[in-house]
């Protein structure tokens, strides 16, 4: 039974919390009439969501959307990007708005996803679904109940958190099996059977995992089995002429979309057998009676050795959603980690391991499943070597080893551990090998002509895409070692201040940001902080940024006021006639004085923490940006700057959020410095206002993040970390 019983209770890690979770979704779905719920957590720091508990469908219905990217185009992502509950009222809604959905589950059904905030972070989002009998809108009251659940999930995850023991998600969701409405009683139970068994007709009940617990003698004879050795099975995997995904599909569109379905098979040699499905709470009932012959089948109607797929149709889905996000993934982790999300539950290999060919060499650059040794022994093969794995490179031709004995026999000194059966599948793009997937079993498997075909047809959709995953990985690079060359990489110190810096490029391929910063010691008391973003993202706004950056660095030096530096540097951006604007803010700071003399050229406004913590968003007057008119004068402001006051420099790309207000961005950056913590160094207070955690979305822009903060002892004033 896959460890999976229906006792009424979860299954996966024990805990008073994760009880407490459950018992969230359990509540919500009973008050709202969900027919299905999932809750995804997101571990901090990461930007997955993941699967955590699924309740009215099995793990292998859910497991395609085991982990939801931050930035995906599902509902659950979106909802907790945006922070509010996300309503589809069917099928045509799911088309038009989330298509790689709507490839995955083609059914009917309402949809409800809502976010999990702990304090000001999102911590993950309850999914639920209803059968389309539910009213198109969702109520005032259903509203308020999914928000109720959500908030009571975050208090479970926060109060796990301060315990030390937080919920994590684990390999697998946990399955939590709703508790029947009445229990039969001796009586009722024998009065059941006896009833079934008396039925012309068959009958039988399939638990949410599809499997039989339950058929009376007529199923048996109908189909043509027995009936001990049909209990615990699947129907479509226990009857060779089920094994259609067709068959399988109507399962799954009755546990899903929780309406009836009906179909047609035809048992061997010429008996053709109607199943009509009725879905409930914890499982599907099966009526099977002889079809009438009168009619010709319907396109359902069909024997699988016509039409039959590995896998069934839950592998089916797998690949077709597999597809549609191979044709977005751009990275090559993304292409390994799309791999092994899909592939495993489709086709239920125990490890993978994907190898890329680097300098004549197969190098592994990712796995799923796989023990430190085995993937010691794939690592850094020579092209030339006789093992399965560069074989196929050489020949073009996949590699199928249904047990051990066959791979030994074929490579007696390779070492490939203690798994079954094993599969390896060339990746060539354009004629060029571009590495090796392979993938374990740990039992014999016998790879039927269908399944192979689908795999080497898999392989080569998997070889184009992570061949432009290399070339964007590549030219990425490229871009990135582009940028920091022309950021400084050590910035100047000086004496009783501070500083830390960051630089997050959210660039694609061979785009390129213009975002800089500098700071320059003019003496041992005094020094000037610059930070900009030129327009544009390419070479010539790279180039640019260069220019104006050293245009700035040089009049710091001759000790004119913030305004005029700006003023110059804005006659330099006319006379070069590039056609690209730029924003400057510039900042002197006279450290004896305990004062800081800011200019802006249409840049974000400075945030200044004082040394009591209390914060401000500085009112610097705004000028022009540089380059668009010729004798602009730029405004200077002075500001008491005291010892152990931070003072904030950054780039829109810090606070601008797709359709939201920068207002209220900025607003939120001036309320996570204040809550920074005092003693906080400048190094871990710069990472926690670049964090992800904190970015509704991630980034669409650059991110340039400059902190100063002047010290009554001398500090090494060139603490500075890159990190993109």
């Amino acid at each position: 039974m896959s460890g999976e019983s229906d006792t009424g209770r979860s299954t996966g890690s024990d805990g008073p919390g994760w009880g407490q979770l459950d018992a969230v979704l359990a509540d919500v779905m009973k008050a709202t009439g969900a027919s299905v719920g999932l809750i995804y957590l997101l571990p901090p720091g990461e930007r997955v969501l993941r699967l955590a508990v699924v309740s009215g469908v099995s793990r292998s219905i859910a497991s395609p959307w085991a982990r939801v990217p931050c930035d995906a185009p599902v509902p659950v992502a979106v909802a907790v990007r945006r922070r509010r509950i996300v309503w589809l009222a069917g099928q045509e809604d799911m088309a038009r708005h989330y298509p790689r959905v709507g490839l995955v589950l083609p059914y009917d059904f309402r949809l409800a996803a809502a976010p999990i905030v702990v304090g000001a972070t999102a911590r993950g989002g309850i999914v639920l679904l209803w059968p389309t009998g539910h009213p198109s809108r969702l109520s005032a009251r259903e509203r308020h109940i999914v928000g109720g659940g959500c908030r009571s999930a975050s208090r479970v995850l926060r109060q796990a958190a301060e315990s030390g023991r937080p919920l994590l998600p684990q390999d697998e969701p946990r399955l939590l099996h709703q508790k029947p409405s009445q229990e039969p009683g001796p009586g009722q139970a024998t009065a059941a059977f006896e009833f079934a068994e008396r039925l012309p007709d068959g009958c039988c009940s399939l638990n949410v995992e599809g499997r039989i617990v339950f058929l009376n003698s007529a199923c048996a004879e109908l189909v043509g089995a027995d009936a001990e050795a049909l209990l615990g099975t699947r129907p479509w995997e226990s009857l060779p002429w089920l094994r259609d995904p067709v068959f399988e599909d109507r399962y799954r569109a009755a546990v899903i979309a929780r309406q009836p379905t009906t179909f047609t098979a035809r048992r061997p040699p010429d008996t053709w057998l109607s199943f009509r499905l009725f879905p409930g709470e914890r499982g599907v009932s099966v009526h099977i009676t002889v079809a009438a012959t009168e009619h010709p089948p319907s396109p359902q109607d069909r024997s699988p050795d016509e039409t039959a797929q590995p896998g069934g149709a839950t592998a089916l889905y797998h690949l077709t959603h597999l597809a549609a996000m191979l044709s977005e993934a751009v990275r090559v982790t993304d292409v390994v980690e799309l791999v092994a999300d899909q592939l495993v539950p489709a086709f239920g290999p125990a490890a993978l391991a994907l190898m890329t060919v680097e300098e004549g060499r197969l190098h592994v650059a990712g796995h799923r499943g796989c023990p430190a040794d085995l993937v010691a022994g794939f690592d850094a093969v020579p092209l030339s070597s006789e093992t399965p794995a560069a074989c196929v490179l050489s020949t073009g031709v996949p590699a199928f080893f249904s047990n051990a004995a066959d791979l030994a026999s074929h490579s007696p000194a390779a070492h490939h551990g203690q798994m079954g059966a094993w599969a390896f599948l060339p990746l060539t793009a354009s004629g060029t090998a571009i590495g090796t997937l392979a993938l374990a079993y740990d039992q014999p498997h016998p790879f039927t002509p269908p399944e192979r075909a689908v795999l080497t047809s898999l392989a080569g959709l998997l070889a184009q895409t992570l061949d432009r995953a290399r070339l964007y990985d590549n030219q990425r690079q490229l871009a990135h070692s582009l940028q920091t060359g022309l950021l400084p990489h050590r910035l100047a110190g000086v004496p009783n201040l501070e500083v830390a810096a960051r630089y997050l490029p959210a660039g694609h391929g061979m785009d390129i940001g213009g975002d800089f910063y500098d700071l320059v010691r003019c003496d041992d008391t005094s020094a000037a902080a610059a930070i900009g973003d030129v327009q544009g993202h390419n070479t010539t706004a790279a180039a640019l940024m260069g220019q104006v950056r050293t245009a700035v660095h040089t009049h710091a030096t001759a000790g004119a006021s913030p305004g005029e530096i700006l003023a110059r540097t804005n006659q330099l951006l006319i006379d070069l006639d590039t056609g690209l604007f730029t924003s400057c803010l510039y900042a002197h700071l006279d450290l004896p004085r305990r004062e800081v003399r800011l200019a802006t050229a249409g840049h974000p406004p400075p945030l200044l923490r004082h040394p009591d913590g209390r914060t401000e968003i500085l009112d610097v007057p705004p000028g022009l940006l540089l380059g668009i008119e010729a004798e602009t004068d730029y405004t200077t402001v002075s500001v008491r700057l005291e010892p152990g006051s931070v003072l904030v420099l950054y780039t829109d790309g810090l606070v601008e959020i797709p359709g939201g207000d920068i207002g209220d961005s900025t607003a939120a950056l001036a309320r996570r410095l204040a809550e920074a913590a005092a003693d906080q160094s400048l190094d871990d207070l710069a990472d926690t206002l670049t964090s992800p955690a904190f970015q509704p979305t991630p980034p669409t822009d650059d991110i340039a993040l400059l902190l100063v903060r002047p010290t009554a002892e001398q500090v090494s004033g060139n603490v500075t970390t890159h990190r993109p």
